[in-house]
């Protein structure tokens, strides 16, 4: 599986395990940035790329890690063609993916402990989307309002 990831200063540590921890499993992972630790870089300039490159590739995911994972997934979510959702429990990676099928993960690193992210990690990348009616309408209305800008 191909995966894009990028974070911010707050999210680099992690980044580099959730790296790791996807490359033993056999993913092919994008790294987007930060490279090094800089305490004043700014998520937009590493989230949006990862956003990009997912959209781009249409069997690919997204990655995006922060301190709390709310500037990050709002930053992603402004690419077209994304559904980047902020998940904080293993209930809510796999709703991402079987509701929404959401197609980038963003995590707070600050808020989560090393092993926990690699479980919400897991939990969404191995969650299909369901293809369920309700939600095909629901993604359907959000990609019209995307495209059209109305409902």
């Amino acid at each position: 599986m191909k995966i894009h990831i990028g974070s911010d200063h707050a999210g680099l540590e992690s980044k580099a395990k959730i790296i790791a921890h996807l490359q033993s499993k056999g993913h092919q992972v994008q790294d987007h940035g930060p490279y090094s630790f800089d305490p004043l870089d700014d998520y937009p300039e590493f989230c949006i790329p990862v956003a990009i490159a997912t959209a781009n590739e249409r069997r690919s995911f997204g990655i995006v890690i922060g301190g709390s994972g709310n500037g990050e997934q709002m930053a992603a979510n402004k690419v077209k063609g994304i559904r980047a959702a902020l998940v904080w429990s293993v209930e809510t990676a796999k709703l991402a993916r079987e509701h929404n099928d959401a197609n980038v993960i963003s995590l707070g690193g600050h808020m989560h402990d090393e092993k926990f992210c690699l479980e919400l990690v897991d939990a969404f990348l191995a969650t299909p989307f369901s293809g369920d009616e309700r939600h095909v309408r629901r993604i359907g209305l959000i990609t019209k309002y995307e495209e059209k800008g109305q409902l």
